[in-house]
């Protein structure tokens, strides 16, 4: 009798080990269980969704640097392909896109500045526009190209180049005298070409902070009559993630 339970218990373990191997493997399983691996490799394995509320702050550089950035909105993202590359490179690759309804640029107060112009060899003094207090708008970047990098624990690094528009309630930038001398031509449309850093670090199972810094640039694409633009602003994103 007891030699007919253990056998009856031998072929019950071998049942349900045979049935385990039969069944479809999920990706997680190649670096470990679903529930409790909070390792970026782990999480992105499933090729999730990527969802959350984004902040993004800067300034402006060069003969922008009077200006500063502030935005709210929130990130959109899927992973797209399975673990690539060698070491330290190793990655998977994740579309997005990022939806700022409010967007705001605070630049100098309106007034007349002096600019020295060169007429028929002579120099004069001109007082031009310049400024245009805060600037409210909505931004959009529909393409967000990011390299994730897995081969840290719980932190995912990141390089990514994107491109997007924003619309504003007034010309952006303010007009303003361009180095060539003719008086700046700007437009409520602007395109923002970018390119960043940044990373993940994930505080639990699918859940994520995160943090970027952006090179912006500015540009109407002259559909105003010149492009005087944002050559170069920093501006420094936080966000929050959840992963399904």
């Amino acid at each position: 009798m007891e030699n007919f339970l253990r056998l009856n218990l031998l072929a019950a373990m071998l049942v349900c080990g045979a049935a385990q191997l039969s069944a479809p493997l999920p990706l997680l399983a190649q670096t470990g269980p679903a529930t409790q691996d909070s390792r970026p490799e782990a999480v992105l394995a499933t090729l999730p969704w990527e969802i959350g509320p984004v902040i993004q702050g800067g300034v402006g550089t060069g003969n922008r640097d009077s200006y500063n950035f502030f935005s709210a909105g929130a990130h959109l993202g899927k992973v797209l392909t399975n673990p690539a590359l060698p070491s330290i490179l190793r990655g998977q690759f994740e579309l997005a896109g990022e939806f700022l309804p409010l967007w705001q640029a605070y630049t100098p107060p309106p007034g007349l500045v002096p600019v020295t112009v060169v007429i028929d060899g002579q120099k004069n003094t001109e007082y031009v526009p310049f400024g245009g207090g805060t600037f409210t708008g909505i931004s959009i970047t529909p393409v967000i190209l990011r390299w994730n990098l897995i081969s840290h624990r719980r932190l995912t690094p990141w390089v990514q180049g994107a491109g997007g528009v924003v619309w504003t309630n007034h010309k952006f930038p303010p007009d303003y005298l361009v180095p060539k001398g003719d008086p700046g031509g700007t437009s409520i449309w602007n395109f923002t070409p970018q390119f960043g850093v940044g990373f993940n670090y994930f505080v639990k199972p699918k859940r994520s902070i995160s943090f970027a810094a952006n090179a912006v640039h500015i540009s109407s694409a002259s559909l105003g009559d010149h492009n005087p633009g944002v050559n170069a602003s920093v501006q420094f994103e936080l966000g929050y993630n959840w992963w399904k």
